[in-house]
């Protein structure tokens, strides 16, 4: 089967940093963190006080007050990026482009505020009924949907659901779609929006949220920060790009997935290998190519050195020479939707030419004794670079993108 080349036509982003693409990126190269108290819930009940919550957020600013009713604030953040994101590739809807129009979107835990909020109400307040609709604000697929009633697209929509690697499974298999002619368009990504009482009390229990913030790969690492927030692309074929004059953010190049086979938490160096080479050979890259990773890099004991572990692992000695970076050290780990945002973050790194940072950084720990870009941005071009994200349940994808210029079509 004939393979055709994919770009990113349009991005979308919300999150703790910037709720469009520009704050976003000025956050990013800042280094410019959005953790911070804790406003959603009481936290006098929680061990952890920190999180990064999207700011200044009014739904009532993008939808009527009867739409607002029907979305619980993690399909809010999906259909707002994708708004974004279809605005920004400047669209002309036809009737048979909405047809062969794919959305594929990840999520987590789906309508976790709806869903604590109807369990308090029947358990704790003693209702005798909830929300009527509880339902369809729960439903992990209620960002796919909405998005598919708000833009009239009427091809292929569905959700994963695959932990922390939701949004990086969705935009490959989207990307796929597009590259085999399965779709000739797709919007791809995810949301989240974790900050519920129950939901913080289950993270609680696990012990891996930091009492402070988030530091990738830093010796004095004590766990990860919660986030929410969401991100958008829209793909489509090089050449449907080029034919229309659309702006190109960037070109994905390869999409790589595995399963640990070993533990529903602790994770796996061999499985995040296996997805990292299924990338590089999906894209038909050599390791030298590669110039940046943004890196899973949740702050975690384990996942920062089994990470580590795998790249070098993968590409030998030419892991001293790579850039590496977790931006959850800004935006925090938004769960299903992280790697949707880091996707974003890839993207315009390589576009304009600007490494972001891990922020937070304090000292070196020798077991992750790679280049991990400490605290300051760096002027560097890239051409390629992957986006890793690895998932509780022992579940793997990695993306690889290429930096777009007209030279190389």
């Amino acid at each position: 089967m004939e393979k055709r080349r994919v770009v990113i036509t349009g991005v979308g982003v919300i999150s703790s940093i910037g709720n469009n693409c520009d704050e976003f990126w000025q956050s990013l190269q800042r280094g410019q963190s959005g953790i911070r108290l804790i406003q959603a819930v009481d936290v006098q009940k929680l061990r952890m006080n920190n999180g990064a919550e999207v700011q200044s957020f009014n739904p009532l600013d993008y939808f009527p007050n009867r739409q607002v009713d029907l979305l619980d604030r993690f399909a809010q953040f999906g259909v707002v990026a994708a708004r974004e994101a279809v605005k920004n590739a400047s669209i002309d809807w036809t009737p048979d482009l909405q047809e062969r129009t794919s959305i594929v979107t990840g999520s987590c835990v789906g309508g976790q505020t709806s869903e604590d909020r109807g369990f308090s109400e029947l358990y704790q307040q003693q209702r005798k009924k909830i929300h009527p609709l509880t339902v369809p604000r729960v439903m992990a697929n209620a960002t796919a949907s909405h998005i598919s009633i708000d833009l009239g697209i009427k091809g292929p929509g569905y959700t994963l659901s695959t932990a922390c690697s939701s949004s990086n499974h969705a935009i490959g298999l989207a990307y796929w779609m597009v590259r085999h002619g399965m779709a000739e368009m797709a919007i791809a990504g995810g949301s989240e929006a974790p900050f519920s009482m129950g939901h913080l009390k289950a993270w609680d229990a696990l012990r891996v949220i930091s009492p402070d913030t988030c530091r990738p790969f830093d010796q004095n690492r004590s766990g990860t920060i919660l986030a929410e927030g969401g991100a958008m692309l829209v793909l489509e074929p090089l050449d449907a790009a080029l034919a229309r004059g659309a702006k190109i953010y960037g070109e994905i190049v390869g999409f790589g997935m595995s399963s640990d086979a070993y533990h529903l938490t602790q994770p796996s160096a061999q499985g995040a290998t296996l997805a990292i080479e299924s990338a590089l050979k999906d894209g038909e890259l050599q390791r030298e190519q590669i110039g940046y990773i943004n890196a899973h890099g949740t702050g975690t004991q384990a996942n920062d050195k089994m990470e580590i572990s795998a790249i070098c692992s993968v590409f030998g000695t030419h892991a001293q020479k790579l850039a590496i970076s977790s931006t959850k050290s800004l935006h925090g780990h938004a769960l299903g939707a992280a790697g949707a945002i880091e996707a974003v973050a890839t993207i315009l790194a390589l576009q304009q030419g600007i490494l972001p940072p891990t922020a937070n950084f304090t000292e070196p720990d020798p077991q992750c004794a790679l280049d991990v870009i400490p605290n300051q941005s760096r002027l560097v071009e890239v051409e390629y670079a992957l986006s890793n994200s690895f998932a509780f349940g022992g579940l793997n994808a990695v993306l690889a993108f290429r930096r777009w210029t007209h030279l190389r079509v």
